[in-house]
């Protein structure tokens, strides 16, 4: 057995105490009511009184559902809390390795290009990367570079992509509210770039970069430069990702699973819109675009950090399953 599955931090959870009771017919009503999340949806047909049926702040923004028949309580993952921050930083790298092993997966790697990060936490103007020339599939914790904010190696046997410390350097000093970014070259967040332009709120999912995505619109070449990394971190600004024109698409997160799954949805995402998009030249039927209201409203329910965090956890014990925490070497 890997004995480095037994590193892995223990993750906290918080009980969810029922709060409303309700006869069987009741049940029933509710059940038509909702959709896909905590809440129901108001239509234009009948305006319904608003439920909350995750109680806690904590608990409502990753639309949990806190009731049981019997009155168990029940438990949601959260980000763990640590006793040392040595604990924080091996939590950190090994997801950061499981990043690497799930990007992989889906295709993400194309040669050298394509990088993720996460911020140091004992070291915070410090951040870990992969090495120029391993593959996504075989990153272990191991594997992982630590650089400073000049690009020197701080730990690590193997150099580093100068475009990859360009860009996340820039975006780590403009944005010390986060601790991780992504960015790869997938081919659907590639093909959409090259419209230069925002996404349309035309699905669920979408609505996750709601009002929290810039477009870099302009193509200089390989990112080398530390002013071009400061552009594009200024596209970004206090957003969750950023479409380089021409280039790709890039995402940031307070940890490396948010990062990371808000890359997985955005890359989907651009996908939609381009089968979208070509679905609506051909047929000649209108798009139909989410209202700001309900997409204001829906982007509190899956656009959180914590929601973020939360969806990246089946990602994580698949990729700990099928590799037998290989990464986690």
């Amino acid at each position: 057995m890997n004995k480095a599955w037994l590193q892995l931090p223990r993750l906290f959870a918080f009980p969810l105490t029922p709060r409303i009771q309700c006869p069987l017919h009741r049940h029933l009503r509710l059940f038509q009511l909702l959709a896909t999340s905590s809440k129901p949806l108001h239509t234009s047909i009948a305006q319904h009184t608003r439920v909350d049926y995750a109680e806690s702040h904590e608990n409502q923004t990753v639309a949990a559902m806190g009731r049981t028949k019997s009155g168990q309580s029940l438990k949601i993952r959260k980000y763990p809390t640590f006793a040392t921050l040595q604990e924080e930083r091996l939590y950190r790298k090994q997801h950061l390795a499981a990043a690497y092993r799930i990007f992989a997966e889906r295709g993400f790697d194309e040669g050298v290009a394509g990088h993720i990060s996460v911020r140091d936490p004992i070291l915070t103007d410090h951040f870990w990367l992969n090495p120029l020339s391993t593959h996504f599939s075989l990153i272990r914790v191991s594997d992982l570079i630590l650089v400073n904010e000049e690009g020197e190696v701080v730990d690590g046997r193997e150099p580093i992509n100068a475009a990859a410390f360009a860009i996340h350097s820039a975006i780590h000093k403009a944005r010390p509210d986060i601790h991780a970014a992504c960015h790869a070259h997938s081919t659907h967040g590639k093909a959409f770039s090259a419209f230069g332009r925002e996404l349309d709120m035309i699905t669920q999912d979408s609505l996750r970069f709601y009002k929290s995505h810039g477009v870099y619109k302009q193509f200089g070449g390989v990112v080398l430069a530390s002013e071009e990394g400061e552009r594009i971190a200024e596209a970004l600004g206090t957003g969750k990702a950023a479409i380089l024109q021409n280039h790709g698409i890039l995402t940031v997160g307070q940890s490396v699973d948010e990062a990371a799954f808000w890359f997985l949805s955005l890359d989907k995402t651009c996908h939609a819109q381009l089968l979208v998009d070509a679905a609506a030249s051909g047929s000649g039927f209108e798009k139909k675009i989410i209202p700001d209201t309900e997409a204001a409203e829906s982007y509190r329910q899956v656009g959180t950090p914590e929601k973020g965090w939360l969806a990246f956890q089946g990602y994580f014990d698949a990729i700990l399953a099928k590799t037998k925490g290989d990464f986690l070497n």
